[in-house]
């Protein structure tokens, strides 16, 4: 057994172990929903990061970047990471007020109507079964790259080593593993990067460099690789492809269920808040520094096929076999961190949103959801050995589905008066048909959409139309006005000085990150594109009429004011003195 196999065997050993010794503490549902709702912020970071960074983003995402688009994916100033910070805001911290066991259940007690939960739940099963199928395949492919074994004997393995502590422990086992995997892929990717970028002779050279690859002619610029042979003509057509995307992901981090329900699980508000800070700043820097080594794979090795496979490669080929060892038991981690939180929750959706049972005892009712999570994990393990694995575009498929049957719904259960449980029904449902349909006429070939109508667009619009037109013919209950109306009443025991002072700190850091970030950009990307561009003016300056030297200081544009509207709300809602507000609500 040689050192990359020995890494990701005893990796997974020690998750699977974990998470099956945590699930002996678990007695009631609210320890196997929602981990006895008492998660610190760490363990809700932790959490958060795991539950979207799986194999897509190491093996898909990097692959994508690999492929031609890293200088976008560097430049643009992260739009969809605000998603953790307004949802943690403006739907998270509500949602965690409402103390309902999963997302699909606040909507039902939010419309006070069964058909809306059980649309959610189902639009849950479907998407993160979905999802779920790709991270599993991708733990495969990993796998079966690594060893001797066959892809079906890695799949069952991979499906084996999430399915039974998740099935075991819940949430409880499932939101402590992922802050291991989490520490983990973080440790091994910081230091897989540091030494690639240290190799190429630093950050700078490494840019100029990629700035003059010709097997890619692009790469490095602020739209990456277009023209004939990609899916855009031309620049604009990638800017407006890769907005919609991000603005859609934006609302995936901020109102998904595996991201939102983390949000459940938190000991207080303020950790929902700081966690959605600070897990947003996490998922920043990681992507940077992953879809960063994506293109650099490109200085040693312009030819890997196929490009999902990018990163197995390096890891390989460009580090010393315990780190590159690290780093695949860390893409293994991500993966395994995934797959566990969508089969928790297509489970716990099943079981509680779709399928009604009538056990009367909590150990029955723990037993019946366990059985059916068995079911589900065996029905997605059938399907993964049908279906082609094809992680990049299916997980941009599957993901954005919440962004256009959720966003509106949910940002508006909180924010709107309007909004009548009819609405709320055929608005998740447009949502989820308008996305769909579109896409997977694409996908067969049967039209051509252009970038400005992604699938993710067109559903989102038919659901705020049907939402706003929908509302207009049909009333509000008095159950569901008096529901939202104490949904807006802050908890007494949440108004806490100390507390308030605490969560401060992470808008503080949010600003120090935007003030600092345009700085980093100008000199390690900018400055180094541009000289290996030709594109410096004569004496040596920034030419700041060129899209990447633009790019570079939006970033404090996104997230200087973010950080004031993060801690304006802060101190508004949760001081001492905003007790006067709640009782004259």
């Amino acid at each position: 057994m040689d050192i990359f196999t020995l890494t990701i065997a005893i990796s997974i050993a020690i998750f699977v172990i974990i998470g099956s010794v945590v699930g002996r503490s678990v007695k009631h549902l609210d320890d196997y929903f929602v981990a006895g709702r008492r998660a610190p912020t760490l363990l809700i970071v932790g959490t958060l990061v795991a539950s979207v960074f799986s194999s897509t983003i190491f093996l898909g995402e990097a692959g994508f970047t690999y492929s031609g688009q890293m200088g976008p994916y560097l430049l643009l100033p992260a739009v969809a990471c605000t998603g953790y910070i307004y949802g943690g805001l403006l739907f998270g911290r509500y949602l965690r007020r409402s103390r309902a066991p999963t997302v699909a259940d606040f909507f039902g007690q939010r419309f006070n109507s069964q058909r809306v939960q059980q649309v959610s739940g189902l639009t849950i099963i479907v998407a993160l079964g979905g999802y779920l199928l790709v991270v599993t395949q991708g733990a495969a492919l990993l796998l079966s790259d690594l060893t001797a074994l066959s892809f079906n004997q890695s799949l069952l393995i991979a499906w084996l080593s999430y399915t039974l502590f998740t099935m075991y422990s819940g949430s409880q086992g499932v939101i402590l593993t992922d802050t291991l995997m989490f520490l983990l892929f973080v440790f091994a990717t910081v230091f897989f990067i540091g030494f690639i970028v240290n190799d190429l002779g630093g950050i700078a050279t490494a840019v100029e460099s990629l700035s003059q690859l010709q097997s890619k002619p692009g790469i490095a610029s602020w739209h990456g690789v277009i023209g004939p042979g990609t899916d855009w003509p031309t620049a604009m057509d990638f800017l407006i492809w890769v907005l919609i995307i991000d603005i859609a992901w934006s609302l995936v981090y901020a109102v998904s269920p595996w991201q939102a329900s983390r949000h459940l699980m938190a000991k207080n508000e303020h950790v929902v808040i700081r966690a959605s800070v600070y897990a947003a700043l996490a998922v920043i820097l990681l992507q940077i520094m992953i879809y960063g080594a994506g293109g650099l794979i490109n200085l040693a090795n312009p030819s890997i096929e196929p490009v999902e496979s990018a990163m197995i490669w390096a890891a390989k080929n460009m580090v010393p076999e315990f780190l590159g060892a690290l780093l695949l038991a860390g893409i293994m981690a991500a993966a395994l961190s995934s797959a566990s939180t969508f089969l928790s929750l297509v489970g716990f959706s099943a079981s509680n949103d779709i399928i009604k049972h009538s056990e009367t005892s909590e150990a029955l009712s723990l037993r019946f959801t366990r059985i059916v999570m068995l079911a589900i994990g065996i029905i997605v393990l059938l399907a993964s050995l049908y279906f082609p694995p094809n992680i990049f575009w299916l997980m941009m498929f599957i993901g954005t589905l919440f962004a256009s049957s959720w966003g509106p719904v949910a940002l508006m259960s909180v924010w709107s008066k309007n909004i009548s449980e009819s609405a709320a029904f055929w608005g998740m449902a447009a949502g989820f048909v308008f996305n769909v349909l579109p896409a997977g006429l694409q996908t067969f070939g049967f039209i051509t959409l252009p970038s400005y109508l992604d699938p993710a667009l067109i559903g989102g619009v038919m659901s705020l139309a049907t939402v706003m037109i929908i509302s207009k013919l049909t009333k509000v209950s008095r159950a569901e006005a008096v529901y939202r109306m104490r949904l807006h009443r802050t908890p007494v025991q949440e108004l806490d000085l100390k507390a308030v002072k605490t969560s401060l700190l992470a808008p503080a850091i949010l600003i120090l990150y935007g003030c600092v970030m345009p700085f980093i950009m100008s000199k390690f990307y900018v400055v180094p594109y541009q000289t290996g561009s030709g594109e410096l003016l004569a004496d040596g300056s920034i030419n700041w009429f060129t899209g990447e030297a633009l790019l570079s200081l939006s970033w404090a544009a996104v997230y200087i004011p973010l950080g004031l509207i993060t801690a304006k709300v802060i101190r508004s809602s949760y001081s001492p003195s905003a007790k006067i507000k709640n009782t004259q609500y």
